[in-house]
């Protein structure tokens, strides 16, 4: 319900383009993938930042931002998809430390998208999908283990990290490493 009204909210608020993505609910985590022109990215990304600064009793806890792209050429996801999933599997002898966080990332998306289009085909062969949320479990979940290792990794931001960034005028040094007054 909260993403729904956000992002109808973002569609009448500032006529911005539908979202796309993935929206995939554990039942102590939230992993997000969004889809859309950069000022309705900015807009979630702001909420969020607002919606985390409420503090412990805020909706959601420890958001992560792992990656913003801009100018992509064609979306991923061809619709906005939404699913319960079981626990996180763990894979006992897999080791990510080894990986490097842009790798972890990738694989996530990966495991996301092949998730979105086994979601589709569930929603596509269902009467009624409006009504439902399907749960989805396997090995197309993310593991426990790798959603641990993005919320603790040091590259991914905060909202209001990214947002800092993002909004702070940019500070160009010349080649010489001197600046000179205007």
């Amino acid at each position: 319900g909260y993403h729904r009204e956000l992002f109808e909210n973002v569609l009448e608020d500032h006529g911005g383009e539908p979202v796309s993505g993935l929206l995939l609910l554990y039942p102590s985590r939230v992993f997000h993938v969004l889809e859309g022109c950069s000022s309705t990215i900015h807009l979630v990304i702001r909420d969020l930042a607002s919606l985390q600064s409420q503090g412990p009793s805020a909706l959601l806890q420890d958001i992560k931002v792992l990656v913003v792209a801009h100018d992509i050429p064609t979306r991923l996801f061809p619709d906005w998809v939404v699913a319960v999933a079981t626990s996180p599997m763990t894979w006992p002898s897999r080791t990510i430390q080894s990986q490097s966080t842009a790798e972890v990332i990738a694989e996530c998306l990966t495991l996301g998208l092949k998730l979105a289009a086994s979601v589709q085909s569930f929603e596509d062969d269902s009467e009624d999908a409006t009504e439902s949320i399907p749960t989805v479990e396997g090995e197309l979940l993310i593991p426990a283990e790798t959603i641990n290792y993005l919320c603790k990794a040091e590259e991914c931001t905060s909202p209001e990290d990214f947002l800092r960034t993002y909004l702070a005028p940019s500070q160009a040094s010349l080649d010489s490493g001197t600046l000179w007054a205007v």
